[in-house]
């Protein structure tokens, strides 16, 4: 995993250093490998910060996911406590419920919200649009039995989600607009939007950055989405859903890196949810590649995106519906 020389110039040298010391000769690339589920539990990303203090956290199951509730400190709101519905990333393929447990931790204190982070099928096992359907599920859990389970409000839900993450959160957001569930926001963290994008055209610019590469990214969406003519709907790539429902969607952050493949899919998502109507506030992190959400433990950018994630959510959970 070296840096190609084309690129490291343009890269925040904070992160240059890091992967040279941490990641070019200790990090082995998972499409690299034979499949094994194992995979899975080794540490996706390193660099992350440890988890902030909650008052709980508790694990509930769904039919065929499951998710895990992190609680704020300090007494409920009149109402019930605002929540954020989120998605970690992996590709549809890695990752684990315990993934984004300290981005979980950090959106629950600087929202006071809680945070449902869902543990949703991976493929290869479990192809699309199996995320989709436990997305869906966890929103319905959350609206049914989140009011006497976990002391939520459930007119004041947001969702969110980093990378494939991203992607199942705008899809969730668009289901729930089209079944006219209110949200307050999208929280959409280098999400992958379109899932026709190629080296021939979204990802020319940035073929050559680390970590996020045009064949890893091929990797992750051979075993999610294997059938070609799925790469148009509009639940794989919410860019292809139509104006009207995109119109009905939440007010969206959307952050992109400046150094990685799904940037430009992100920012012009972004520009169909604003040509829509509706609010969009697009942030791009200068000189960062895509994981940089799990770097923050050691990389300033990674540190900023977070506090730009919780503000925005603050923000928006804190609007009176």
């Amino acid at each position: 995993m070296s840096i190609h020389p084309s690129v490291v110039d343009k890269l925040d040298p904070e992160y240059v250093a890091f992967h040279n010391a941490y990641i070019k000769d200790h990090v082995v690339p998972a499409e690299t490998l034979p499949w094994d589920p194992k995979i899975r539990e080794r540490p996706s990303v390193p660099g992350t910060s440890e988890p902030l203090e909650v008052a709980s956290i508790k694990d509930y199951d769904l039919s065929k996911a499951r998710i895990r509730v992190f609680t704020p400190k300090g007494e409920r709101p009149a109402g019930g406590w605002p929540v954020l519905i989120w998605f970690h990333g992996g590709g549809w393929t890695l990752g684990n419920i315990s993934s984004d447990t300290s981005f979980a931790t950090q959106m629950v204190n600087a929202a006071n919200c809680v945070a449902v982070s869902v543990d949703y099928r991976l493929a290869p096992e479990n192809k699309y649009p199996a995320a989709v359907e436990d997305a869906i599920e966890a929103l319905d859990w959350v609206l049914s039995k989140g009011p006497t389970e976990i002391n939520i409000n459930p007119s004041r839900i947001s969702v969110g989600g980093s990378s494939s993450g991203g992607n199942i959160a705008a899809i969730l957001s668009l289901k729930a607009a089209e079944r006219n569930i209110p949200l307050m926001s999208q929280l959409l963290i280098v999400p992958v939007a379109d899932n026709t994008a190629s080296v021939d055209d979204l990802w020319a610019e940035n073929q050559h950055t680390p970590w996020l590469t045009p064949a890893r990214m091929n990797w992750f969406k051979n075993n999610y989405l294997p059938n070609k003519e799925d790469w148009t709907k509009w639940d794989a790539s919410p860019t292809f859903a139509p104006v009207e429902l995109l119109g009905q969607t939440p007010k969206a952050f959307i952050a992109v890196c400046e150094m990685d493949i799904l940037k430009n899919e992100g920012i012009a998502y972004g520009e169909k949810l604003r040509m829509a109507g509706v609010e969009v506030e697009t942030v791009i992190y200068p000189g960062a590649p895509h994981p940089i959400m799990a770097m923050d433990g050691v990389l300033e950018v990674g540190r900023k995106l977070v506090r730009d994630a919780g503000r925005a959510l603050s923000q928006a959970l804190s609007i009176t519906p």
